[in-house]
């Protein structure tokens, strides 16, 4: 049977008048790549900011590998297995690529304060691990060409990677993407879908994907969420979730 690594229970939150998410409940099974669609204002980023702790629900319950996250500290949130990228993107731009890549594996560090300052062969080992997770990275996602160059000289697609490969390099178990494919053309988008799919594959991550990009969300995604309002109107496969009436009305424009 498969582990059921995230689990959304009743999950609620409200900023004033306004009903952000509403009772929300769903799973993710370990390994699979669910997307989460919906018009704008539909809930979904709210959603990612709650499996991040930016956001505390109202009520609700959110169970990440069987720990209770709601009681994670936000800043623990990345040691604890989940990385995710941003709509609008959260680069240090004048970093370089690979300096940014290496500030996503900083949280998989496990040396204090005197132990670094004393350079102990831990923390070389650990320096040593991370320099060649960041360069395989590097690697897997094309940005060998611009490795050393800062991130305000990219163009956005390349930025997007960028972004990816630091989410990456925290090593997580589930992984929240957020637009990635906002920004980018058609020949952009077909080779994220290849690269997701490779991420799933190689990394056994788990994946989360918001995405207005139907095309791609359905052609990668092994089940789906559509939110509406705030609500859940359909959770299935997608082609389930495409022939869904209230998802046809909401999210594709039909009558």
């Amino acid at each position: 049977m498969t582990e059921c690594l995230l689990r959304i229970r009743d999950l609620s939150l409200r900023f004033g008048g306004i009903v952000a998410l509403d009772r929300v409940s769903f799973d993710i099974e370990q390994g699979q790549i669910c997307g989460l669609i919906g018009p704008n204002g539909a809930g979904k980023t709210t959603l990612f900011n709650c499996l991040s702790r930016l956001y505390t629900s109202d009520s609700g319950d959110i169970t990440f590998a069987g720990m209770p996250l709601l009681a994670v500290p936000r800043h623990r949130v990345a040691a604890l297995g989940i990385g995710r990228t941003f709509q609008n993107l959260a680069l240090f731009r004048t970093m370089s690529v690979r300096r940014n890549i290496l500030v996503g594996a900083h949280c998989c560090t496990h040396s204090g304060f005197l132990s670094d300052a004393l350079r102990l062969p831990r923390v070389q080992a650990e320096e040593r691990d991370l320099a060649r997770r960041t360069e395989d990275l590097i690697g897997m996602l094309g940005l060998e060409s611009v490795a050393g160059l800062s991130v305000d000289e990219l163009p956005f697609g390349t930025r997007k990677r960028v972004e990816l490969a630091r989410a990456l390099a925290s090593q997580p178990r589930l992984l929240l993407l957020d637009e990635p494919a906002g920004g980018l053309n058609h020949e952009e988008v077909d080779q994220l879908r290849a690269l997701i799919a490779a991420i799933r594959d190689q990394f056994g991550v788990t994946i989360l994907l918001v995405e207005h990009h139907m095309n791609l969300v359905m052609r990668i995604s092994d089940r789906v969420v559509a939110l509406d309002f705030g609500r859940k109107i359909a959770e299935g496969s997608p082609a389930e979730v495409q022939k869904h009436p209230e998802v046809i009305q909401a999210y594709l424009g039909g009558a």
